[in-house]
């Protein structure tokens, strides 16, 4: 069985829900303010410590109030925390995030997950079997240097390409599996896509970025998710669920899918047990806490 490495940020997400979003330069009366464990990288690695993987997270915290928090409760969620450091020259990274409707609108400000350096990300020694899975919160220079080790090591790569920026091509190279959304995939390809668009589209789009090994995963919410494997396209039907907070989805279908890989599954049953892993998670509120464990996949796969 290999072990997840989970490069990338850590935040404390300030959540405010109001009816709806407003529209720029307007002010609406919210209706509570709340405070959620996130960051893409505590997200992905929390989702796949609760459902049962070995699971250590590399980066960064401020040594401050929100620092000594996240901590806690990331020791809590069974993450190994041994390559976290807390540093004194940035605040732990926050995000500001407004839920109305389900949706939500996010402003990250990275504060200590910019300081990640290479040499944070050289640390860890992984084994063939391991999963080294990271995003985009934290600098692109440090991500490759961890991919190459993992490279050399064996270890399967997972890039989550968000928030969405241009990266190079060697960094791209390094990949094996790009799990990434419509928004995410079309920013990357320079076209216009929407959830909506016919599965061919998104085919399309995909191939550019898929090697002759690389496997391109684009999840689509409620309407599943396409992969593109080796030319060929794998489609694993959505689940229709009442959405209450859609923060972390992604990320849930990212940890889920390393847990799976993790133990040897293959990518069909993977991507299954990951979309549905992520359809609990929407039904809760914030980002880490709201992953669910093995026993409540495996109870609704069952079901």
């Amino acid at each position: 069985m290999g072990r997840i490495f989970v490069a990338g940020s850590i935040n404390m997400d300030v959540v405010a829900t109001a009816e709806r979003h407003p529209r720029v330069g307007e002010t609406i009366a919210g209706s509570a303010v709340l405070y959620f464990p996130g960051g893409k990288g505590a997200n992905q690695a929390v989702a796949a410590a609760k459902l049962g993987a070995a699971t250590t997270l590399i980066g960064r915290l401020g040594k401050d109030a929100f620092g000594q928090e996240l901590r806690t409760f990331l020791a809590a969620q069974g993450v190994d925390l041994s390559f976290v450091k807390d540093t004194a020259e940035a605040h732990t990274g926050t995000a500001i995030i407004t839920v109305a409707d389900a949706d939500n609108t996010i402003v990250v400000v990275p504060g200590a997950n910019a300081m990640v350096r290479s040499e944070d990300l050289a640390a860890p020694v992984l084994a063939r079997d391991d999963i080294a899975v990271s995003q985009f919160e934290i600098p692109l220079a440090a991500i490759t240097v961890f991919f190459k080790q993992a490279r050399a090591a064996g270890a399967t790569t997972i890039l989550n390409p968000a928030p969405a920026r241009k990266f190079e091509r060697e960094l791209l190279d390094l990949v094996d599996i790009l799990v990434l959304n419509e928004t995410e995939l079309g920013f990357l390809t320079g076209r216009e896509l929407r959830d909506s668009d016919e599965r061919a589209r998104f085919l399309d789009a995909a191939r550019s970025l898929a090697g002759k090994d690389r496997i391109v995963c684009v999840t689509l919410g409620k309407r599943g998710v396409l992969a593109l494997v080796k030319g060929e396209p794998l489609v694993v039907a959505g689940r229709e669920v009442k959405a209450i907070d859609t923060t972390g989805a992604g990320d849930c279908f990212v940890g889920a899918l390393a847990s799976q890989l993790a133990i040897g599954s293959n990518l069909r049953d993977a991507l299954g047990y990951a979309n549905a892993a992520a359809s609990i998670c929407v039904q809760r509120m914030g980002a880490a806490p709201s992953m669910p464990t093995a026993a409540e996949v495996t109870h609704l796969l069952g079901a």
